[in-house]
């Protein structure tokens, strides 16, 4: 089979298995996973952070997001500009977001866009990962484009639950600095 195949295949499983979630788990662990985040040393000596926004089945980043606002860091997060490529753009509240793409909340686009050398840390989202810090994200290659580009700390978040020790990777995918799910930090391949 091939990889993209391979992927294809993964990627369905997993997203139908983190729809099937019981709410009170995913409450839970998305608060765990958060508060972790937030603890980190390195989240808490950046002046800027990149974190996606989370919809549907995905981790809610909600408090990351408000913990950044409140903070007075800069907060960014993605805005899809072509295929395949986002750009961070600023956020001073959640006022500036609107529904895009996918049903994503972007940044609208008056918002000012920030370099990725701009960036102190950034949180990854993915569909699966292993504690080696393999990821599997949603297809569209966004996060691997920006963040080969970026020199930023990495954290990658994921329910345990959706952990997969068998990710199919490729040459240009990208391994975070840091897994964290709500019950595991762990340091990954990509030398921190």
């Amino acid at each position: 089979m091939d990889i993209l195949k391979e992927k294809r295949e993964l990627r369905e499983k997993i997203i139908e298995k983190a729809r099937c979630l019981p709410k009170g788990y995913t409450t839970e662990a998305d608060k765990k996973i958060c508060e972790a985040v937030i603890g980190l040393p390195e989240y808490q000596r950046a002046n800027t952070v990149f974190c996606f926004v989370g919809r549907d089945a995905e981790i809610d980043t909600r408090p990351i997001l408000e913990d950044v606002l409140r903070s007075g860091k800069r907060l960014c997060v993605p805005k899809c500009i072509a295929k395949s490529v986002m750009e961070a753009r600023r956020i001073e509240g959640f006022e500036d977001l609107a529904p895009a793409k996918f049903g994503l909340l972007e940044p609208v686009d008056a918002c000012e866009t920030v370099l990725p050398s701009g960036i102190d840390f950034i949180v990854v989202p993915c569909a699966t990962c292993n504690t080696s810090g393999c990821r599997l994200g949603f297809g569209g290659g966004y996060y691997d484009n920006y963040l080969s580009a970026a020199g930023a700390f990495t954290c990658m978040i994921c329910r345990d639950e959706l952990l997969c020790e068998e990710i199919p990777m490729e040459s240009h995918d990208f391994i975070p600095n840091m897994l964290i799910t709500e019950k595991r930090t762990v340091i990954t391949g990509r030398p921190l």
